[in-house]
């Protein structure tokens, strides 16, 4: 297995606080890797030592091949490209600009540059003038943008902090296909998102809870492994009816959990399934479906803090 990316044993601590606590994983050349948890999970803080951005307070951390020790930093920075939803691209800049400076930082000589600038152009399909300003671009196009900046000194590793947050839907669908082509093409793409739609996505997902690993696999593996139960979907016949459910949830249900107009519930009493069914029949319609990852991560994730 070709492991472009080891995480062993890693602690980041701000004084007395475990941001991370004992991280241990890898990722192989290639991977959409999903990287998932609530906001203070730890997420960021693990990227940024990923990046040689911060050092560790312990554990090991090798990116293609390189270890992150004090003094090595930008032999890690140029390995790995990053672009997150703000501050990837300078606003006050025009396109060109702002590549431009991105090629500077990463000292990408000028001849390459413009090689690499076209490729990456054509890459996303931008066709329009460079010298506009960043500020009036559509969000879409501007998140396109910025992956071209991040990509111009052609790194191995590509971290995609909530690189669509607030994009249209079909803007960040355009997007995850350049994602997957980046994939295809041997780049490894490090993702966070709470799209769990774009999370499906990804070869395989890390979930963080309190700067802690607590489930690590393929988006198909997580749903069977965290729910071995039936779930069913209910809608409601009325106003009532929902009181009724919120008011008796403790009761009837294992897992009761809006899901836009509706519940995805697991029945509390497995013994007598169909009986506490039979009995919702009076108050909705429900359905058995299959868990989706925002059940997975409410359930892992979230858990009692909900």
């Amino acid at each position: 297995m070709n492991e472009i990316v080891i995480v062993k044993d890693l602690n980041v601590m701000f004084g007395n606080f475990f941001a991370v606590k004992n991280l241990s994983f890898s990722v192989t050349k290639g991977e959409i890797f999903g990287f998932l948890g609530s906001n203070g999970a730890g997420k960021t803080t693990a990227i940024r030592v990923l990046c040689g951005l911060l050092p560790a307070t312990s554990g090991d951390v090798i990116i293609d091949d390189v270890k992150f020790i004090a003094g090595a930093e930008n032999l890690v920075k140029k390995k790995v490209g990053y672009m997150s939803q703000k501050f990837t691209l300078y606003n006050d800049l025009t396109i060109e600009e702002n590549f431009e400076f991105a090629a500077k930082l990463r000292n990408v000589p000028g001849d390459l540059y413009e090689k690499r600038k076209k490729q990456l152009l054509k890459f996303i399909d931008f066709e329009n003038d460079c010298h506009q300003m960043a500020a009036n671009l559509p969000g879409g196009v501007k998140q396109e943008i910025a992956l071209v900046a991040a990509l111009l000194h052609d790194p191995q590793i590509i971290f995609l902090d909530e690189p669509t947050a607030g994009v249209a839907p079909v803007a960040r669908n355009k997007f995850w296909n350049l994602i997957k082509q980046l994939s295809a093409a041997g780049k490894t793409i490090f993702v966070t998102t709470h799209y769990m739609d774009e999370a499906e996505n990804c070869h395989r997902i890390a979930l963080m809870r309190s700067g802690k690993l607590i489930a690590l696999d393929s988006p198909s593996n997580l749903k069977k492994m965290t729910y071995q139960r039936n779930i069913y979907s209910l809608t409601t016949h009325n106003s009532e009816a929902r009181q009724y459910l919120v008011a008796n949830a403790h009761d009837l249900f294992e897992m009761f959990a809006p899901y836009g107009l509706h519940y995805h519930a697991i029945i509390a009493d497995s013994l007598n399934e169909q009986e506490t069914l039979d009995r919702l029949k009076k108050y909705c319609i429900f359905q058995k479906i299959s868990p989706s990852l925002e059940d997975v991560f409410l359930k892992l994730v979230e858990g009692d803090e909900r």
